[in-house]
């Protein structure tokens, strides 16, 4: 029978072998796209509802998508970035906007 010392010994080792072992999730990156098509007042409607940006931070994301070609919405893991591109392209569609939105690893 082993001792109290040498399970805590072989706890703690555990433990950080444990630890040692987690990682990151790997994280992406959301661009909405420029078009010629969807209007800008619909973007930062976009901004403000599905990334929680306020009107400055949705208005400057707006005209780098605008004068760039894409502009990054946010940075999140893969299972919250699948969701909101999914979301807001379902959102055009249903506002009959072509605008896309794609995910780029970070």
């Amino acid at each position: 029978m082993s001792n109290w010392k040498e399970l805590i010994d072989t706890e703690e080792f555990v433990e950080e072998e444990i630890k040692d072992d987690i990682e990151e999730p790997a994280k992406y990156h959301i661009f909405l796209m420029n078009d010629d098509y969807t209007p800008m007042d619909f973007v930062v409607e976009v901004l403000r509802q599905f990334f929680n940006k306020n009107e400055e931070e949705a208005t400057e994301i707006m005209l780098t998508v605008h004068y760039q070609g894409k502009g990054l919405c946010g940075t999140f893991t893969a299972e919250i970035a699948e969701t909101k591109v999914d979301n807001v392209d379902r959102f055009a569609l249903e506002h009959q906007h072509p605008l896309k939105c794609i995910l780029e690893k970070a």
